[in-house]
């Protein structure tokens, strides 16, 4: 059973991310099915509000995780189902902003007990988060209007470009950007795309998972050009505070691959 969201308050860097997975290394080792003192440790996962697993989350972000009749669904949203339901426990939803959960405070203040929101495994959020083994891999997506001349980031010097904040869209801009370069932070992706389709800004930048729907949704816009910034996505759990459940959650990712329940999740939201 999923409880729906409750709202309490921004994938989402480069290479240099993969090295918070040699951080997980040994807690990535555990994924397959637990035997042994795996299987004893899956029996202390501790959950923050009993028989439930609570799940922290920045929503709007289609086709990771979004409302739909008024109930969280996406990609992110069906994976950690899975997980609630290796833990026979229900679904429980907060929809909080993209910076609690990156910055450790929605999980080590135990909001919740684990965040899924496209976010992308990076050094400096492994220091506050203990990451899953990565589910996803993602790259960065430069959006213009058609007929602009913008297709390079070489061409932004003067341009007005939207990022949303905290995300390692705005990091790549920082670090491979014109000087002169424009750069507008938003809270959330949501209000990125709504300045973009308006004209209010020359360009964004946006991971390339989310960038295909809001071009189809926008003709006048177009992906001018991806980056492989050799991103990948982990959910987190509260650092050095919950590794019986990262072991589950390990677990878990590792039997969908198995048996193919992945790719047909991944085929629900991006064909």
């Amino acid at each position: 059973m999923t409880r729906t969201t409750r709202r309490l308050g921004p994938a989402r860097t480069t290479a240099a991310a993969l090295s918070a997975v040699a951080l997980m290394a040994t807690l990535s080792a555990c994924g397959g099915s637990a035997s042994g003192e795996e299987a004893d440790a899956l029996t202390d996962v501790s959950l923050v509000f009993s028989g439930a697993l609570t799940v922290c989350t920045d929503m709007p972000y289609a086709p990771f995780e979004y409302e739909e009749k008024g109930k969280p669904t996406g990609f992110d949203i069906d994976l950690v189902r899975k997980v609630a339901d290796d833990l026979e426990a229900d679904l429980d939803v907060v929809d909080v902003s993209f910076d609690d959960i990156t910055s450790g405070t929605s999980l080590n203040n135990d909001v919740c007990d684990v965040a899924i929101s496209a976010m992308t495994i990076t050094g400096e959020r492994a220091r506050v988060l203990d990451f899953s083994s990565p589910y996803f891999d993602a790259k960065q997506a430069l959006i213009t209007p058609k007929g602009s001349g913008l297709d390079e980031i070489s061409e932004l010097a003067g341009q007005r470009v939207g990022v949303q904040k905290d995300t390692t869209g705005e990091t790549y801009l920082s670090d491979f950007a014109p000087e002169t370069t424009q750069v507008t932070t938003y809270d959330d992706a949501a209000g990125l795309q709504a300045a973009l389709a308006a004209g209010e800004l020359d360009a964004a930048m946006l991971d390339n998972t989310v960038s295909g729907q809001f071009v189809a949704d926008n003709p006048r816009l177009k992906l001018s050009r991806e980056f492989d910034t050799g991103e990948q996505y982990g959910m987190a759990v509260k650092k050095d505070g919950n590794i019986p459940l990262l072991r589950s959650i390990n677990s878990t990712l590792a039997d969908l691959r198995e048996d193919g329940s992945y790719e047909e999740i991944y085929a629900k939201y991006f064909g």
